[in-house]
């Protein structure tokens, strides 16, 4: 009986050994190769008078409202202060590439610290008739480049313009 005793002692302690090795691997691979965490920007709209994501303009009717404000928001979770920029395009053309390859009719620019946000109030007016898309772009500077860099983070109002009747 103590002989078996012994031989189940020698089981658990080589399993023991077997296990603290086993979780001393898993442990140093996932501390060596473990990425600091990537940063991101974002950037979001806000209704004018609630400042919240609801209530966008749809509608717009000329000489009676065809003018509209938004608040463009933009949050710095890059882990370093970023010079942000918002350019804001007008198009009536379908959107099939980003950024989207026109002027932007206003540009918007700050540098923020980690972690700050920053709204800016936008306001647009068209005159013309149709359909449109108003398109929020946020860029963000690149040192090495010496210039802004589209971040793919971007907002689209699609708008309809229609005369008043």
């Amino acid at each position: 009986m103590m002989e078996k005793l012994n031989e189940n002692r020698g089981y658990m302690i080589a399993i023991a050994v077997v296990l603290v090795f086993v979780s001393s691997l898993v442990t140093g691979y996932y501390i060596i190769t473990r990425l600091p965490p990537e940063g991101y920007s974002t950037i979001n709209l806000l209704d004018y008078q609630q400042k919240k994501a609801i209530n966008y303009p749809e509608l717009l009717i000329i000489n009676h409202n065809n003018t509209f404000n938004v608040y463009v928001e933009v949050e710095n979770h890059m882990g370093t202060s970023q010079q942000c920029e918002v350019r804001l395009k007008i198009t009536n053309e379908t959107i099939t590439t980003l950024p989207v390859p026109i002027d932007p009719i206003n540009t918007f620019t700050k540098t923020l610290q980690n972690g700050e946000n920053w709204e800016n109030l936008a306001t647009v007016s068209i005159n013309q008739p149709g359909n449109y898309s108003a398109v929020f772009e946020l860029w963000l500077y690149d040192d090495k480049a010496n210039a802004f860099k589209f971040t793919y983070n971007y907002c689209v109002l699609h708008i309809e313009v229609v005369n008043q009747t």
